[in-house]
């Protein structure tokens, strides 16, 4: 799962993203709709920030997002698996052709923890990044809403080392992979293999 994440405000390519996108007509749409533009702090489903996609000539570009599918009597859609994205309904055509990448610091983990009784219950939060990196790109899928733009984060298995936290965890993918993730002509599935799965993490407030 993946149901929060942070952006670190002082790091120059967050910066330039929030530069280049408070200038756009989408942008003064989503706040005139009454979305701010989150360029900082803890994010979390239904917020707007920056997002890495395709431009018309399907090359990279940055836009304005709003997190979570939305579709009629369904829970908000913020996660989706990468093993079953390409046949889901729900996802399938975004895999195929809307792919994106949202940019963070890091990700939050809450423990998953069951007791001798077998009940479920929520432990430590954590805050997990790739080991040797200060930015952490999440792939995940876009569409249009009522004229807008979302996303949602693609979900894989978990490192051994991570599985004691969750049973998930973001597909993160390195940035030299950025480009041909976005591409609308890229076969996603070749790009599932440069996946990266050796993280730091430690517990935070």
């Amino acid at each position: 799962m993946c149901t929060r994440f942070y952006v670190e405000p002082e790091i120059d390519e967050i910066k330039e993203m929030i530069e280049k996108i408070a200038k756009t007509k989408l942008a003064h749409r989503f706040i005139a709709a009454g979305s701010r533009i989150h360029d900082s702090g803890e994010i979390r489903p239904t917020d707007v920030v920056p997002v890495i996609a395709p431009g018309k000539d399907g090359e990279r570009s940055v836009f304005p997002m709003r997190w979570g599918f939305q579709f009629p009597g369904r829970s908000l859609l913020v996660n989706a698996r990468s093993e079953t994205a390409g046949v889901k309904p729900s996802f399938k055509e975004a895999w195929e052709k809307h792919r994106c990448i949202i940019p963070a610091s890091w990700y939050f983990e809450w423990e998953h923890l069951t007791d001798n009784s077998g009940h479920k219950k929520t432990g430590d939060k954590y805050m997990i990044q790739p080991r040797g990196d200060e930015m952490t790109y999440l792939a995940g899928l876009y569409r249009i809403e009522e004229g807008f733009p979302v996303f949602t984060v693609l979900t894989r298995e978990p490192s051994a080392e991570l599985r004691r936290i969750h049973d998930r965890m973001p597909l993160i993918l390195p940035k030299e992979k950025i480009d041909a993730w976005v591409r609308p002509d890229t076969k996603p599935e070749t790009l599932l293999t440069y996946a990266l799965t050796d993280m730091i993490f430690e517990k935070c407030g």
